[in-house]
């Protein structure tokens, strides 16, 4: 699977990996939408880690995946991942202990000022939000024709990736499940060359995806699993809404929308 948060830095970037035979770069910081910040992709996933304690969906003291479910988990490579990580050590936000029952936590008193300064900015909050916007309309198109063209290959495919989903236990294995399933959903609609850009779309936005409690993961798995049953059924204008509505309340559920008093995360 390509990995959408990688190419594109700029080696002058502060955190950039200048000695990393393959320049690593999050969309966050490649400018490739238009008004956001530039950042390298180190800095990029400390962000995203930063912001999900700031916001309470990861707490004082809990167990980070591993450092490659990490990496697998916010779709960077494996080095990038490491340096961040580290990175965040150093500076108090996370811990990491030796040992059979060792790993990275985050930890019991991160300091204040280190997580302010991990913020998106308010160009970042908007251009998510034109990017959730976007996704919306090609949803509802890739979902309406999965309903037509779907093969039962691709059906059961799907509700494999459902099973997954429920039975993940972190947000890393859930992520790489999800992504899998919205993909398979463009490809089942057999849309041509529209997919590849409906796939551009899901891996821009998939590049500010942060980590979320499993257990409210496991809720948005239940959209999942009704979109595949209407797809199934051939019942496309179901499926389309159990899509619009999936895709909507990134608005609200996203970091920005929790920033600002949304609702509690739910994909």
């Amino acid at each position: 699977m390509t990995r959408q948060l990688e190419d594109s830095a700029s080696p002058a970037s502060p955190g950039s990996d200048a000695g990393a035979s393959r320049t690593d770069a999050s969309r966050i910081g490649s400018g490739a939408l238009a008004g956001i910040d530039r950042r390298s992709a180190i800095d990029a996933v400390r962000l995203r880690i930063g912001m999900a304690i700031s916001l309470g969906l990861l707490k004082p003291g809990e167990r980070l995946p591993d450092q490659e479910d990490v990496a697998l988990g916010l779709s960077v490579s494996p080095i990038t991942a490491r340096r961040a990580l580290a990175s965040l050590a150093d500076q108090g936000v996370v811990v990491r202990r030796r040992g059979r029952a060792g790993g990275t936590f985050v930890a019991d008193d991160p300091p204040r000022q280190v997580l302010a300064e991990l913020t998106a900015s308010p160009a970042e909050s908007q251009a998510v939000n034109r990017l959730v916007d976007r996704r919306l309309l090609f949803e509802c198109a890739v979902t309406h024709y999965a309903a037509v063209n779907a093969t039962g290959e691709q059906l059961d495919e799907l509700e494999r990736l459902t099973r997954e989903m429920a039975d993940s236990t972190d947000w890393s294995a859930y992520h790489q499940a999800d992504e899998q399933f919205h993909q398979l959903v463009g490809t089942a609609s057999c849309l041509g060359t529209a997919v590849g850009v409906y796939h551009e779309t899901l891996a821009e936005l998939y590049a500010y995806f942060i980590p979320y409690p499993i257990e409210l993961l496991h809720k948005s798995n239940c959209d999942h699993v009704a979109l595949v049953a209407a797809l199934r059924a051939g019942d496309g204008d179901t499926a389309v809404e159990i899509s619009r509505k999936h895709v909507d309340i990134l608005h609200r559920t996203m970091f920005m929308g929790l920033a600002r008093g949304g609702s509690q995360p739910a994909h």
